[in-house]
């Protein structure tokens, strides 16, 4: 990873003024807030998860109808503006999530202790709380300055045993503390209920054309050495998909509430632009050679045929190879104060407001907001701008890093298995050969075109596949095949294959 030049440690005096930072919160910061001490308040996070910077809070106010809060981590409070902590985020931008390590934003004294919402403990938030019904109605929204207790911290794991088994009870298979033990009737009542709004708004923001990405993620089992012993694939469910409904929610409103009152004011946009139309006639050519239909005759369409395409092929074999190319269809999403929308999720204002652990584009969110909250002075829109560039490119940065250290781990599970035939499927096609990925790995090869055996193959550009001039063999994106594993390269982060007959 040194390629990218990446930031291991925080310099010595970066570590030294986090470390004599103040931590405790006085009844005067308090007063000037709005307490949620006292509200069932929770968080739900990845069970190896340290830095917590969302949590959720559940009160009924009357019969259907209730006040959600999702309060976030008050990073602006700690991190002044200009200070050199703060310059140190800036530069930053972002944390990486590396698969052996993190390379945080902020150091660890703040992300993992004084900011996190750890459960028992009083923390200063930054809130967006609505009133909604069980049908997921908006009936009022507020946006402030809080302090919150949380009072548990759930793993995906435990919160998602709530939501299917609909008991109290988690089992020490999957709990944190690695004993049996009983959750209270509010905690249990306010999942399932957050569940249902959260079902409930999911589906409705796919119906009116937010793209249903659920591309196949991989995560590693690591021994001492940080050495790969299982490949495994991630799993998003319901408990997964209630946090990301609700920081949704969160992110769209406050985006709203600047974009739609304050239209002069400038502001932080996370925006996501049309997918490349080319790029969109060749997946539409490439699904219809594997058996599917997209529908490209009309703008208003598109989201909902690409979102009928990806049902269609879930636990299907090209599932990966054709969430891949539709992803790959895509415009980037950047930030930016030229408001365009966000295409993928089919939101007219969309913002990051619910990660400033992780995230500096957060940070300069809070810092705007609670601006226009309570001043009437303009920040300069040219000085956002040059921010938001910085931040949009270190986030790319970040997210070639992460790619590597997928790649790399990959490579060195793979090398293990140097010889032996494995079960594949083409993945890519070019004129110097073919990209295979493995089914069991996810993890791409390459077997060139001089190494296709039997045949002389020369590569057909229109319809992205190889063919053999004598015996008219073609190989073609989606093919499932059976690929030997020749030899890896873990500093090229390279698999060389070969394709063997069945």
């Amino acid at each position: 990873m040194a390629i990218h030049g990446l930031p291991w440690n925080f310099p010595k005096e970066i570590e030294e003024q986090a470390s004599i930072l103040d931590a405790s919160i006085t009844a005067q910061e308090i007063s000037s807030r709005r307490d949620f001490r006292e509200i069932l308040t929770f968080t739900i996070d990845p069970k190896n998860a340290k830095d917590f910077d969302d949590a959720i809070s559940f009160r009924k106010v009357k019969e259907d109808l209730y006040e959600i809060g999702i309060h976030i981590a008050d990073v602006s409070h700690y991190v002044q503006q200009g200070s050199d902590l703060d310059k140190e985020a800036y530069k930053r931008a972002t944390s990486i999530y590396l698969v052996d390590r993190v390379i945080p934003m902020l150091p660890e004294k703040l992300s993992n202790q004084i900011c996190s919402l750890r459960p028992k403990e009083q923390k200063l938030c930054f809130s967006a709380v609505f009133e909604m019904s069980s049908a997921g109605e908006i009936i009022s929204k507020w946006f402030g300055k809080t302090v919150i207790l949380s009072d548990a911290r759930f793993a995906y794991e435990e919160a998602q045993h709530i939501i299917t088994s609909q008991t109290k009870t988690i089992p020490k298979e999957i709990s944190l503390s690695n004993d049996e033990y009983t959750v209270s009737d509010g905690i249990c009542e306010a999942i399932q209920l957050l569940q249902n709004i959260a079902s409930i708004r999911r589906k409705k923001r796919l119906t009116n054309g937010a793209i249903n990405f659920n591309k196949q993620e991989v995560r590693f089992d690591l021994d001492s050495q940080n050495n790969p012993t299982a490949v495994l694939i991630k799993e998003s469910k319901e408990a997964n998909h209630l946090i990301e409904e609700f920081m949704l929610l969160a992110n769209e409103y406050v985006a709203k509430y600047i974009g739609e009152q304050q239209q002069t004011l400038p502001f932080v946009f996370r925006v996501h632009d049309e997918p490349d139309e080319e790029k969109l006639a060749q997946f539409a050519r490439i699904a219809f050679g594997l058996g599917y239909k997209l529908n490209l005759n009309s703008p208003n369409l598109i989201a909902k045929s690409i979102n009928k395409l990806l049902k269609q092929i879930d636990k299907k074999p090209e599932k990966n190879l054709l969430d891949t190319l539709a992803i790959r269809c895509m415009s980037k999403a950047i930030y930016t104060v030229q408001n365009i929308g966000h295409y993928g999720l089919h939101f007219d204002y969309y913002t990051h407001f619910t990660s400033p652990i992780r995230r500096y584009p957060d940070i300069i969110v809070h810092r705007l907001l609670q601006h226009y909250l309570t001043e009437k002075s303009t920040p300069k829109a040219d000085e956002l701008q040059q921010q938001l560039k910085h931040c949009t490119d270190q986030e790319i940065l970040a997210t070639k890093a992460e790619r590597d250290s997928i790649k790399l781990m990959q490579v060195k599970y793979v090398s293990k298995l140097i010889g032996t035939t494995q079960k594949a499927s083409i993945s890519g096609v070019t004129e110097r050969g073919i990209f295979i990925e493995l089914s069991e790995s996810k993890c791409e090869g390459f077997v060139r075109i001089q190494d296709l055996q039997d045949d002389y193959f020369y590569y057909d550009p229109a319809q992205l596949k190889m063919v053999g001039q004598q015996t008219k063999k073609e190989y073609q994106l989606g093919d499932q095949v059976h690929a030997k594993i020749l030899t890896t390269d873990l500093i090229k982060r390279q698999i060389d294959l070969s394709i063997v007959d069945d």
